[in-house]
């Protein structure tokens, strides 16, 4: 098999985000489900997953996973707050930040992943609740990215971030 294939494989296991046109209301609930169940889903990986393979990369040239666990902490932190914004301003521009950058800090790096399991499942029932909140009109409220200069909607974001917590859930699953 092509080494190229083999590296895709590692890095997006389940495939990588395919943007959807327009969510159906059973889809955007998936979606939702799958944030709500999240920290459930990584605690278990986590408890399955030798103390050894914390520090080991998921895949050559990545992150190790004790880096991912502290990147859905960072990464979902910043799109619930995105969610408050965008559900309380008309179109806010959103802080990028540099989530290579912040995975090199040393409480990424070398960090116990128990403070931010804390955040991750903290920030996900506080945003699960949210989204179970949310009208069908709120899902089309929208932010606005300066790096790719476009708008995002409310529904767009959910899907997003559903595929994003379940695609770094199987990197660090994988053995």
């Amino acid at each position: 098999m092509d080494k190229r294939l083999d590296l895709d494989k590692l890095k997006y296991p389940i495939g990588k985000f395919t943007a959807p046109e327009e969510l159906s209301r059973e889809e955007l609930n998936r979606c939702i489900s799958d944030i709500c169940l999240l920290p459930e889903k990584i605690i278990t990986s986590m408890d399955n997953l030798d103390e050894d393979l914390l520090d080991v990369a998921y895949r050559p040239d990545g992150w190790t996973r004790r880096q991912v666990v502290h990147h859905l902490a960072d990464s979902h932190m910043n799109a619930y707050v995105r969610f408050k914004l965008a559900l309380t301003e008309d179109n806010p521009t959103i802080k990028p930040y540099g989530q290579d950058a912040w995975a090199e800090l040393q409480d990424s790096v070398n960090y116990p992943i128990e403070a931010s399991l804390k955040i991750i499942d903290g920030v996900h029932s506080r945003w699960g609740h949210l989204l179970d909140s949310m009208l069908e009109a709120d899902f089309k409220r929208t932010f606005f990215h300066p790096e790719s200069k476009k708008l995002y909607t409310l529904e767009y974001t959910t899907a997003l971030y559903a595929w994003h917590g379940n695609h770094h859930l199987a990197q660090i699953s994988q053995r």
